[in-house]
């Protein structure tokens, strides 16, 4: 079943504290807090610095079943190499411990740098080397190299990898992306803010929405009017619609669902936005469209 995740995009934030987190809150049960009342959170420490497998396994063991993460992939493989050259990168990042998140690992968010104008032949290569499954996953991290010296496997199961890319120059809004996108089904995150181009095309067969804020970046609120338009685009996409005035690169329809997950992820941390209308977005959306959330 098509399920809609909200969440917040990191949560080791001090400025939360006495407001979501309460005042004696200790920093390690940050996590266990988001845990108890949403579904998902992004993780942004992976785009800094390669996971640890004692930090997955914290993670895997702070929030409920039925959680899921989305993580950032490394900024050394796309801001650094530009997504060129990052075979072994991409070993090592897979190799660092994600895997040991293993039914709780979601999407895995490319951000790409501002600078970076769009390449086709660069773009279609990078897709093409991503994993799709966790087994091919685990055979691409046995690839690493010395930086990773505590390798974790994750379970020994098989499930699908959903890979998302965010871009920030708005030479990549051109249809050529729009192919290569699709031919490797990794969606093209819907992310709002001012500073950045938007983009509503449906690649895959799920949306991931970014919301930065409307004004100031990462410190403006939605409000409430807000949120009701985000919920009624939520909607048309978790019914495997569209909105009536999505903002498209193309006119080709969408990969054709009867329903589509859709992962919405608040980034409007600063004044403590984020966690406060992710919660908002919650209620409007109302139960039977979320994921489930299991003690």
């Amino acid at each position: 079943m098509a399920r809609i995740r909200i969440g917040v995009s990191g949560w080791d934030y001090d400025q939360w504290q006495g407001d979501f987190y309460p005042e004696r809150l200790a920093r390690a049960h940050r996590l266990t807090h988001v845990g108890e009342r949403f579904d998902t959170v992004e993780v942004n420490s992976t785009f800094y610095s390669l996971a640890t497998r004692r930090a997955v396994d914290r993670w895997y063991h702070s929030v409920p079943a039925g959680f899921v993460f989305a993580v950032k992939g490394s900024r050394y493989i796309t801001h650094r190499k530009k997504l060129a050259g990052v075979e072994t990168a991409l070993a090592n990042f897979f190799a660092s411990g994600l895997l040991g998140l293993g039914d709780k690992l979601g999407p895995i968010l490319w951000q790409l740098p501002e600078q970076l104008h769009f390449d086709a032949e660069r773009i279609d290569r990078f897709l093409g080397l991503l994993p799709r499954k966790t087994d091919q996953a685990r055979a691409l991290a046995r690839h690493h190299d010395d930086r990773i010296s505590d390798v974790a496997w994750g379970p020994h199961d098989r499930h699908r990898l959903r890979h998302v890319l965010e871009v920030r120059h708005a030479s990549w809004l051109c249809p050529e992306l729009v192919t290569i996108a699709r031919r490797h089904r990794v969606a093209i995150a819907s992310s709002h803010a001012a500073s950045w181009p938007y983009t509503e095309e449906v690649t895959a067969g799920f949306v991931y929405l970014r919301l930065h804020g409307p004004g100031r970046l990462y410190a403006s609120p939605y409000g409430a009017d807000g949120l009701r338009r985000w919920s009624d685009r939520i909607r048309a996409w978790h019914e495997g619609r569209e909105p009536a005035d999505a903002r498209r690169i193309t006119d080709r329809s969408p990969p054709a669902r009867k329903g589509r997950d859709v992962y919405v992820y608040f980034d409007n941390d600063a004044g403590g936005y984020a966690p406060h209308e992710a919660l908002a977005l919650r209620d409007l959306l109302g139960a039977d469209d979320l994921a489930p959330r299991q003690p």
